[in-house]
């Protein structure tokens, strides 16, 4: 059965084609429909007057009339559709008015005729469409349909194919969901039937990747079932290229032999103060990297006191990496060398390449990789820190605190601030590698190597694009159980959606994809840069919660108030305090405190206090996290809170207790030492701001949900 229907659709496409068509009309999208089982209303095609009079009597109840035209995309636009027609006289009429419609709207256009369609019930109108996403590609979108799609954006996006659950998922997905499960009294719709619209689109573009839009709008959804209006079908112009698409096993060796190397070569090592050559050495030499370090120059006998190399294929022994650090118009003959010795691995710092318009250069050397199988990290990077190893091959700043954390950015800039912002805040990384024009190496190869680093506990990537958005969401899914991943994508614009044929391609803008994409992977979007930062910072301080019920203990009620907006703000519950728990709070807290949650210890409290809410709040097992709100009073000094607080979160996590614990302390500047001191405590606290403790732990909780270590939605 499955074989018959592909037989059939192929011949209708490649009729198609060979008309050198790209949209196909509406009896042909009803060809597919029928085929893949997408649920279309009966119509017919009808060329002439009297056929359209003998279409709507056989259906013997008002038509819906269109345009049929292969050079007519936009039927309503053109005047070419008339909803609710009844009896041979307006049958007559709307047939003559629909083609002399779109002889005016194109007065070139081929006009086959007009469908006469059944007129589907009321019911509430929604979109299922696929569209080809040039990072991710073949995506299906479902959201609110009919004339307001473009206007209301109510859409979600997901990968293609999907199966029945994933395709059911996506109604939970829009802002709307809830009219889908019937408002004022009305039914709910079919979500089973609204589902297999969806999942059968996916299954037809993921047969057929020359389609590169459907559009299934709008889809008259009711209790009964769902029925698509319209289907609107469109080919791709030209086949993409394939990318090249190495193993988990080969990225994981030649990754290894990057971030972990013996031996490491600098082509264009200088002993000139100034040069870039100079100080990658430097930074080699001076950060105690203790493998070897061998420098290649021409000119060269000894570069800071280490025997210098004419050609990087007079080096003795193995090298892992290969720096280059000459001007781009000498990096494919160095190259070369490089693929003859057998190095893996190539760091590219030198720009002029793709980012300066010189294409055929940056398409030059990949081709030269390529075909010795060497892998290519930029070229215009700072380069890359393995503090781990002692590595700091980058001709920038050193830094050796060792931690965590492992950073990536496909800008020099921002790798420069995330350097800054790990100095001040004493953040301990794994690495920090820059990536710049993406030649080759790009984010699903350091993913996929961080993920199964164990000294990498999370990972924060700065990102401008992705080449190969499915390979990420590969190493992302096969990362995310193990260790968070945060991503902040730069470019929020829908460029991308201008020249969409279709409604679904029009809401399928760059960052709208990525957004549902990236979030269906588990990877932790963040807003901004010092947010991807602050998440990469925090992120492994906290333990991860095993439940929903989140409680904050405060000593400032209006600190209290936005404390409570940030948790919802950040997709949180703050949790229903049962009698007995309240009761046991109002033991602590005076008269005019107030228990519920959140708590209100009220701001004139002592050390006692604090102490005693906060081991009531670790002490039960119903209380996943705490969400603490520090008031600075010289009855209770900062220092005195941040000692205090860190002491009992160490008691309970030696005893096997691990609660996420976030604070926002209130006061003079000695706050800011108390947060440093609670953050390098195991707790994760801020400054003068409520938002950020609870962003960061709403972070953490999309990533436990995501790695299935709490419940909720993800």
């Amino acid at each position: 059965m499955a074989e018959d229907r592909t037989v059939k659709v192929r011949a209708l496409l490649d009729a198609v084609r060979a008309e050198r068509r790209s949209a196909l009309t509406a009896p042909e999208g009803k060809v597919i429909a029928d085929a893949y089982g997408i649920a279309v209303p009966g119509e017919e095609l009808a060329r002439d007057v009297d056929e359209a009079v003998a279409a709507a009597a056989r259906f013997g109840g008002p038509v819906v009339m269109k345009i049929v035209s292969p050079d007519i995309l936009h039927k309503t636009d053109a005047g070419g559709v008339v909803v609710g027609v009844e009896g041979a006289a307006d049958v007559r009429a709307a047939f003559c008015r629909i083609v002399e419609n779109a002889r005016a709207y194109d007065a070139g256009a081929r006009i086959e005729g007009v469908q006469v369609q059944e007129l589907l019930p009321r019911g509430q109108e929604v979109i299922v469409g696929a569209v080809t996403d040039p990072t991710f590609g073949k995506v299906v979108a479902f959201g609110l349909g009919g004339v307001l799609v473009e206007v209301l954006k109510d859409v979600t996006f997901r990968l293609a194919p999907v199966d029945g659950d994933e395709a059911l998922s996506m109604l939970e997905s829009i802002r709307s969901a809830e009219i889908l499960t019937g408002v004022r009294g009305r039914e709910g719709v079919d979500r089973w039937a609204v589902a297999e619209q969806i999942r059968r689109v996916s299954e037809l573009v993921t047969d057929f990747p020359e389609i590169a839009e459907v559009d299934l709008n709008p889809v008259i959804a009711t209790p009964e079932g769902a029925v698509a209006a319209d289907i609107r079908v469109i080919l791709a112009e030209g086949t993409p290229k394939e990318r090249r698409r190495y193993s988990r096993e080969e990225i994981l060796t030649s990754m290894r032999r990057l971030m972990q190397p013996r031996s490491v070569a600098v082509i264009g090592a200088s002993n000139e103060a100034g040069k870039i050559g100079n100080s990658v050495m430097r930074n080699l030499v001076d950060g105690g990297f203790a493998g070897e370090i061998h420098p290649v120059n021409p000119k060269a006998d000894d570069i800071l006191g280490r025997k210098a190399y004419k050609s990087v294929t007079d080096v003795p022994g193995e090298v892992d990496v290969a720096v280059f650090a000459i001007p781009a118009r000498f990096v494919a003959s160095a190259l070369e060398e490089v693929g003859r010795k057998r190095i893996p691995n190539a760091v590219l710092i030198p720009s002029g390449f793709a980012e300066t318009g010189e294409h055929e250069l940056q398409a030059e050397i990949v081709a030269i990789a390529e075909r010795h199988g060497v892998r290519l990290l930029g070229p215009n990077i700072y380069g890359y820190y393995s503090t781990w190893q002692d590595l700091c091959a980058t001709f920038c700043t050193p830094y050796d605190v060792k931690g965590g954390v492992a950073l990536t950015s496909q800008s020099g800039g921002i790798g420069m601030a995330i350097l800054g912002f790990a100095r001040t805040t004493k953040t301990g990384v794994s690495a920090i590698v820059g990536l710049g024009n993406k030649s080759d190496l790009d984010e699903d190869d350091l993913l996929t190597w961080f993920g199964e680093d164990p000294h990498t506990e999370c990972i924060a990537m700065h990102l401008e694009d992705l080449k190969d958005g499915r390979a990420f969401v590969e190493a992302a899914r096969a990362t995310v159980p193990k260790k968070p991943v945060v991503v902040l994508k730069a470019g929020r614009t829908a460029a991308g959606a201008k020249a969409a044929g279709s409604h679904t391609g029009a809401l399928a803008g760059d960052d709208a994809v990525y957004d549902d994409i990236l979030r269906q992977a588990g990877v932790i979007r963040a807003p901004g840069l010092n947010d991807m930062l602050e998440y990469a910072r925090a992120l492994p301080v906290l333990p991860a919660p095993r439940g929903d019920n989140v409680v904050i203990i405060t000593g400032a009620g209006g600190s209290g108030v936005l404390l409570s907006d940030a948790v919802t703000d950040n997709g949180l519950s703050l949790m229903e305090i049962p009698p007995d728990l309240d009761a046991a709070f109002r033991e602590f807290i005076p008269p005019f405190g107030a228990a519920g949650n959140p708590v209100d210890i009220t701001g004139g409290e002592p050390p006692s206090t604090y102490e005693a809410t906060i081991r009531l709040g670790l002490e039960d097992p119903r209380i996943h996290a705490l969400v603490l709100g520090y008031w600075h009073t010289i009855v209770t000094p900062p220092m005195v809170f941040a000692e205090l607080t860190a002491r009992v979160v160490a008691e309970f996590r030696e005893r096997g207790v691990s609660k996420p614990v976030v604070a926002s302390l209130a006061g003079d500047v000695e706050v800011e030492e108390a947060c440093q001191y609670l953050f390098e405590h195991g707790v994760v606290a801020y400054p003068y701001t409520t938002e950020r403790p609870v962003a960061v732990l709403g972070a953490k909780y999309r990533w436990a949900r995501a790695a299935g270590l709490t419940g909720g939605a993800s």
